[in-house]
């Protein structure tokens, strides 16, 4: 038997003034109950109780301790019970794709904190990989197929891509009608940390995903750079249909290969541990989760 249970069971037996009552109480053996104060005597190397046939009584020092077992073990269900219904509040780190949070998160933020007004959010920008427990970031929202990962991971949805170039592009190197047309063709590298080089083209061809490895005169590895580039006439990209509504409106960019499906891109919140999670991370992933529910992304 640990500490505080032992310290709990020496106050049923006192207050009792009974093993074999107390034990009924605890709905345990009175042996237990017996070798639990005697081991708690050989830890203090005090003797806390007279045991006769008849009765069970406080020696001096079991009253000191008696008093200080029933202070200590209401201080522990005080702060328990205190933990566990106090409102969430500190600061939330959120590590998220900074136009995805702009379209689909910043808009409903309101909802959340006028709901948790003691927590204050903390919002990182990044597609870099992050060491969520070193850096102490409570979550994490990805765009894009995971590595393997220790952490626990909930899928939010799926997002629609489409293929993308300037006009000024298209009118230099013609507009491509079928796959094979672009091997004619420049992409805007994105690079990739995890792949140590750019990732090709994707199109979904009878069911089956196919790569296209194109040349390509620049490559980066941000989504405001990517977009950019291709605004700039520097080549073909593939992005979240979402974050490009201003440009197909404007006519900076405009859909190509329309007849060619791009996989989509899944989102995922992923964060440290599936029990052991904070008030405020608790409430910030069901509500992230429950957003992504009645507000599906495709």
């Amino acid at each position: 038997m640990d500490k505080l249970n032992a310290m709990s069971a020496f106050i049923q037996v006192v207050e009792q003034k009974s093993f074999t009552k107390a034990a009924q109480i605890l709905n345990l053996p009175r042996s237990t109950l017996t070798d639990a104060i005697k081991q708690l005597e050989i830890q203090l190397n005090t003797r806390l109780l007279f045991r006769t046939t008849r009765q069970v009584r406080l020696t001096d020092e079991g009253e000191i301790y008696y008093e200080r077992c029933k202070y200590i073990l209401a201080y522990i269900n005080e702060s328990d019970h205190d933990f566990l219904h106090a409102k969430p509040q500190g600061t939330l780190k959120i590590e998220v794709h900074g136009i995805f949070a702009s379209y689909f998160i910043i808009p409903k933020l309101h909802e959340f904190l006028s709901e948790f007004p003691q927590i204050q959010l903390q919002l990182t920008e990044s597609d870099r990989y992050v060491d969520v427990i070193k850096e102490g970031i409570d979550c994490v929202i990805r765009i894009g197929h995971l590595n393997n990962s220790d952490l626990i991971v909930r899928h939010l949805g799926d997002i629609e891509q489409i293929t993308l170039a300037s006009p000024e592009y298209l009118e230099k190197y013609g507009t491509p009608q079928s796959l094979t047309e672009l091997q004619d063709h420049f992409m805007i590298g994105f690079y990739s940390t995890a792949r140590q080089k750019p990732l090709p083209l994707e199109f979904i061809v009878q069911q089956q995903t196919e790569l296209y490895d194109l040349p390509y005169m620049i490559q980066v590895n941000g989504a405001h750079t990517y977009s950019s580039a291709a605004k700039q006439h520097f080549g073909i990209i593939q992005v979240p249909q979402y974050a490009q509504a201003p440009e197909l409106k404007q006519g900076t960019l405009c859909q190509i290969l329309e007849n060619y499906a791009v996989p989509s891109l899944p989102v995922s919140l992923l964060y440290p541990s599936k029990t052991l999670v904070s008030p405020r991370q608790k409430v910030f992933i069901e509500w992230i989760v429950q957003l992504f529910k009645d507000h599906p992304l495709n």
